[in-house]
């Protein structure tokens, strides 16, 4: 199925008021493959400071950092900074708005991999200043670079993102099943679109049945479901109606899997009632269908907004790890539950960094970021890549504002993702265009 084609599924279901996008068609699927793997991304949507998640703890680097940050700096006390150490003994901290997943790093369950960004290749400050390297388009642009690093190019637009690709390239694993391998539960996002898999948008906690049908008396709403269910199955000819009236169907059947599963009580962890609580809450439910699916294979997008932090960022940057950190140590436990700890892994992402150097009570935009990676199969208790040097004006600042150079690009960072995934080294290459111009291809957080 191509992706203008699931395109236009997902239109024809938004008129049919469901929420699902695409269809899944095989009822009785397969039993629950043994070598289950999916891949969570967790978009920080306005670009994440960066500086303020992850902060050096050596003296010289620290003093730097507060020296540059000013009032913008993390207080240097043990209510504020969470102490993480990497495995050769470096010192640093996390925001204590993660405090919900820092016993996870000394579980070894959760890393960092510093300074990553959208690159086409290594960039030196030299080669930026004088514009003698291929550069990304529209720079510190959100829009652009929002869309850039779901896609893994350097352009300005793409018909697929770099998980959808992933998916494409062991659509094999899945079989037959047209359950959607590539599920967004923050609207439609290129990220999960592939050439090949179906993927679709969910809304978490909505209903997908169709209203009108609670009627009195019971036979009358019997008749009036049994009408419905003639429509969908009837044979028009047509290939628009009939793939609406397949879509429908198969949102209907979706919807009674999930409802299933909300009737009880599907896990023991407690999931907060935030958006992106529940956003991986609905991630976990679909992962507990999987006997059920029959897939092996699947990826899935959440999102969180409000990181353009112009001003006022130190209290809104906090408030918003804390809804991340627990949501993100709730869907932990739930794959924990669930015997896939070490098939599912968690990442983030964000367009680009901020600026080290504040803006009044906020930053600007900037270019590298680090993000942080959880599950199972994580080498974690360790830092990746690496850390930048905060001197403004020093080689790891493409300006003297401190908008750091990325270090690690976005393609080996994706890349290193899907090879655990399990696409081979020699398919990398046509999912992350710019990963040729990378010596290191692999990071190595994954086992």
């Amino acid at each position: 199925m191509t992706n203008s084609n699931s395109l236009s599924r997902r239109s024809l279901l938004r008129l049919a008021t469901m929420a699902g996008a695409a269809s899944f068609g095989q009822r009785n699927a397969l039993a629950q493959a043994p070598d289950y793997k999916a891949l969570v991304c967790i978009f920080f949507s306005g670009g994440n400071d960066g500086h303020n998640m992850v902060i050096p703890q050596t003296a010289s680097q620290y003093n730097l950092y507060k020296a540059i940050r000013g009032a913008l700096s993390v207080p240097d006390n043990n209510a504020k900074l969470l102490p993480i150490q990497t495995k050769n003994g470096t010192p640093y901290a996390i925001n204590d708005g993660l405090s919900f997943i820092h016993a996870l790093w000394g579980q070894q369950k959760l890393a960092v991999v510093a300074n990553v960004g959208n690159i086409v290749q290594p960039t030196t400050r030299a080669q930026y200043l004088s514009s003698t390297v291929n550069l990304p388009t529209n720079l510190f642009s959100h829009p652009d670079q929002y869309v850039q690093m779901q896609t893994a190019t350097g352009g300005t637009s793409s018909g697929t993102g770099w998980a959808g690709r992933t998916v494409d390239s062991l659509n094999g694993l899945n079989g037959a099943n047209t359950f959607p391998a590539a599920i967004s539960m923050s609207g439609q996002q290129i990220f999960c679109a592939g050439n090949i898999v179906q993927s679709a948008s969910l809304i978490p906690g909505y209903d997908m049945v169709p209203s009108g049908m609670n009627l009195w008396p019971a036979s009358a709403a019997t008749a009036r479901q049994t009408a419905l269910q003639q429509i969908l199955t009837m044979d028009s000819g047509l290939a628009v109606v009939q793939s609406a009236n397949k879509v429908r169907q198969d949102g209907l059947d979706l919807s009674a899997m999930l409802k299933g599963l909300n009737a009880g009580s599907p896990f023991i962890t407690s999931f907060p009632g935030t958006s992106i609580g529940q956003q991986l809450k609905q991630v976990a439910q679909i992962i507990k269908l999987r006997a059920t699916t029959g897939m092996r294979r699947q990826v899935f997008f959440c999102s969180v907004g409000g990181f353009d932090t112009h001003g006022g960022q130190a209290w809104q940057q906090w408030d918003l790890f804390k809804q991340i950190s627990d949501a993100m140590n709730a869907f932990y436990l739930s794959t924990q539950e669930l015997g896939v700890a070490n098939d599912v892994t968690t990442f983030t992402e964000s367009e680009f960094g901020r600026s080290l150097q504040p803006s009044g009570s906020g930053s600007d935009h900037g270019w590298g970021s680090h993000f942080l990676v959880l599950g199972g199969a994580v080498k974690g208790g360790d830092l990746y890549g690496q850390f930048p040097d905060l001197s403004l004006g020093g080689p790891d600042d493409s300006g003297n504002r401190g908008t750091l150079l990325p270090s690690t690009g976005l393609d080996q960072y994706g890349a290193t993702l899907s090879k655990w995934f399990g696409v081979p080294d020699a398919s990398l290459n046509s999912i992350f265009p710019n990963l040729q111009n990378f010596a290191t291809r692999d990071l190595g957080f994954l086992g």
